[in-house]
């Protein structure tokens, strides 16, 4: 079986029963660049490091569903994609240094690629939306090195062709774009079966953003955690009931399961 190398931790703290780090955007991507270096060197011996993110939706799937907890403790990687995972966090004895939205993120991770050489597989959405979306990053990123896409629309009986598809791609981070919490799954299932990807990086619907099929909302929703709001104003058939249902529940899961302990101030005689 592949092993990850031995790399430096980042910090966490708990965040709604996630261990959330807290790094910044660039140092995130930096961390990708470090990993998919180590696993290049590692070759077979390294097992992709599962890259995973957080927020309402997922907090609250957690406390409905032990195998998706489960799933999620197998992340080597949680960060804070939801703005009210960073609000929380600034009641507590770590702040976060940044919302890392997937979706601004892929930019930072994109622009690092670029530089560094790495290679990207998107996986996952239609093949409609997936193809649109490659077609933009090309635009975007000309430099950056797509080596392979696939949509997520295949079964349990077609997964191994998928690996090959990967591994013959020689990818170092796969974009994996099934939905919560079918993507968590499938990264724990088929980690041990892509020996040196450096990352396997769950993304949700970045390729709707990527494609021009879904808008994000004013940077001043963001920025008080109302983009939820944003996008069921944008789309209220399909996300008013998620919302309505996850957001009080996961709300009352950050409140219970967070470490909520500040630092301890020093006295005058320390100073």
């Amino acid at each position: 079986m592949p092993e990850t190398s031995p790399v430096s931790e980042l910090p966490t703290i708990r965040i709604g029963g996630f261990d959330t780090v807290s790094v910044s955007r660039a140092a995130l991507a930096e961390r990708m660049v470090e990993d998919c270096r180590a696993a290049r060197t590692a070759g077979s011996s390294w097992a992709p490091k599962l890259v995973f993110s957080s927020n309402g939706q997922g907090i609250a799937l957690a406390g409905q569903d032990a195998a998706f907890m489960e799933t999620m403790e197998n992340a080597d990687v949680i960060h804070a994609d939801g703005m009210p995972v960073v609000l929380a966090s600034r009641l507590t004895r770590r702040r976060l240094p940044d919302r890392i939205a997937t979706t601004d993120f892929f930019h930072d991770a994109a622009l690092a690629a670029s530089r560094e050489g790495l290679r990207f597989f998107f996986l996952g959405a239609s093949e409609e939306q997936n193809a649109a979306a490659v077609a933009r990053v090309r635009e975007m990123y000309p430099d950056l090195d797509v080596v392979g896409r696939h949509h997520g629309y295949f079964g349990p009986e077609d997964t191994a062709d998928v690996l090959e598809e990967i591994l013959a791609s020689k990818a170092d981070v796969v974009w994996v774009a099934l939905g919560k919490p079918r993507q968590e799954h499938w990264c724990v299932e088929v980690r041990d079966q892509l020996p040196g990807v450096g990352w396997l990086k769950t993304c949700g619907g970045l390729y709707a953003f990527l494609a021009g099929d879904a808008p994000r909302a004013p940077r001043w929703m963001q920025a008080v955690g109302l983009e939820w709001l944003y996008r069921t104003l944008d789309d209220p058939k399909r996300l008013i009931w998620r919302y309505a249902t996850t957001n009080p529940y996961a709300f009352y899961r950050i409140a219970r399961h967070t470490d909520w302990r500040r630092p301890r101030r020093a006295r005058h005689d320390e100073l």
